[in-house]
């Protein structure tokens, strides 16, 4: 039986005269969604807040620095940082975040994705914890710092694919996989109108304070209850051992030695790079409206600063919840064969770039501001059945080498984060609603883009060239 042909459910992959083994995993493993029996759900978790804790660092600045250069009726702004400073500002966690993506997939492949994820998450957690001051040492300072947080966190995302190469059972990948995912956006739903609430409250400084404190806790939990591989956790039963194991169809001789990758056919490799073209087009339009759609809801929009907190955040609570339905359901279709792994992906896909083209961009000739909130929120919840599209389609076609191919791909795509806070910032200095449809045309252009190579080139399939017996014989045929 093939890894792809293992039914969900843990009792289908033992032979019907174990009755006794399959009673015990009806029992023990597969009662509905218990989430705490089944040790992959937990590790899924722990990923979950962690892209939580992650994200929270990383987007509390977007809605602090309109509190920061916004003045009020009682109060001056702190700092009089223009809109192109504010763009590099912003930006500035990109420098350090794009270039350590492919370190984090190489790490994570050699040392394992717990240690690489826990430090990058803990580090940044209590670089965060030092903003404030910067700020009011040095503008030059807190490029710095962010740069230095985004170096950290540039290492986590990839890291994840390394767990769960470990520990997701092929049918169960997107559900999993955005389980993890869905824990960037859950950070940007509460990072958003919280921050607002705080810095109402308590002055934008304990925002960073709160946030860094949070993610040394999360930090220290990681390290005492997840472990990378199955076999090295103490409290997973030994039937949801036995089936993961099998369901992976691997066993300790493949998996021991540091990966060889074949970087020649990864590089000439047409679905992967049909993947990063993806990957390039979903994230412009995220970071776009990620770091930017703060500063829109008060130029042009002229909402307040709690109003701006709760309604920024109102996109990414509708891509939260359709992240974790679109996995379940990506894995329903799938394991029924009512589609294949590639017509899955590319649907799911292709069908959000396109209605997040014509909602992104229909937003920029809308007067009205429910309208312009209701297109804007309508883009970035459909982007969550994306996310169970591209992302998760390095584990489809290679499962070994997926932390690195993540790495690669999410290198290239972060450039967005670099580039377009910049340009956003030198299109809007006069703040006028013509030179932000700009920007919205630009990102919608991008998404047809995008869905149009991933559509035509992509696969589900895993390639000849990450397969495991093609890895062995080559080496085997190298020390020959």
């Amino acid at each position: 039986m093939t890894a792809e042909g293992i039914e969900l459910h843990e009792n289908k992959i033992f032979s019907k005269s174990d009755e006794e083994k399959q009673v015990e995993i009806s029992k023990d493993v597969d009662v509905g969604w218990n989430l705490w029996k089944k040790r992959r759900n937990v590790v899924g978790i722990f990923i979950f807040f962690g892209f939580f804790i992650a994200y929270t660092l990383r987007a509390c600045l977007n809605i602090m620095i309109v509190v920061m250069t916004t003045d009020t009726n009682e109060t001056k702004a702190e700092f009089g940082w223009d809109s192109t400073l504010q763009g590099f500002i912003l930006s500035s966690f990109y420098y350090g975040y794009t270039p350590t993506q492919c370190l984090g997939g190489l790490l994570s492949a050699r040392i394992g994705g717990k240690k690489v994820i826990g430090v990058g998450i803990g580090v940044s957690a209590l670089l965060t914890l030092a903003i404030p001051t910067s700020a009011r040492i040095s503008v030059f300072l807190l490029i710095f710092l962010r740069i230095v947080i985004g170096l950290f966190e540039g290492v986590t995302y990839p890291s994840v694919n390394s767990i769960w190469a470990n520990w997701a059972p092929p049918l169960e990948r997107s559900k999993l996989g955005t389980l993890s995912f869905s824990g960037a956006s859950s950070g940007t739903v509460v990072a958003l109108p919280l921050s607002s609430l705080i810095a109402e409250s308590l002055g934008w400084p304990a925002v960073f304070y709160i946030y860094g404190f949070f993610g040394l806790i999360w930090y220290a939990m990681w390290l005492y209850f997840i472990s990378d591989k199955p076999d090295d956790d103490p409290w997973i039963s030994p039937l949801e051992l036995n089936f993961i194991k099998q369901s992976l169809n691997t066993d300790t001789r493949k998996t021991e030695g540091p990966i060889s990758h074949p970087w020649k056919k990864i590089l000439k490799s047409v679905p992967f790079w049909a993947i990063v073209a993806a990957h390039f087009s979903e994230n412009w339009g995220h970071q776009t409206m990620m770091t930017q759609l703060p500063t829109f809801m008060q130029q042009v929009l002229h909402f307040g600063i709690v109003e701006t907190g709760f309604l920024s955040a109102l996109p990414y609570l509708g891509m939260t919840i359709i992240i974790i339905f679109s996995g379940h359901l990506a894995d329903i279709l799938r394991s029924k064969n009512y589609l294949t792994t590639t017509q899955v992906r590319k649907i799911f896909t292709c069908g959000a770039f396109i209605g997040q083209s014509i909602f992104i961009i229909s937003s920029g000739f809308l007067n009205s501001s429910f309208q312009v909130i209701f297109c804007i929120t309508s883009a970035i919840s459909i982007s969550g059945f994306a996310w169970s599209g591209f992302s998760i389609n390095f584990l489809d076609i290679a499962p070994r080498h997926a932390s690195v191919l993540f790495g690669i791909s999410t290198t290239i795509s972060m450039f967005t984060g670099i580039i377009s806070p910049c340009i956003t910032g030198f299109i809007v200095k006069d703040k006028s609603p013509a030179s932000w449809r700009i920007v919205f045309i630009i990102a919608g252009i991008i998404y047809l883009v995008g869905a149009v190579i991933y559509s035509l080139f992509a696969s589900g399939e895993k390639q000849k060239w990450a397969d495991d017996k093609n890895i062995a014989d080559n080496k085997e045929v190298a020390l020959n």
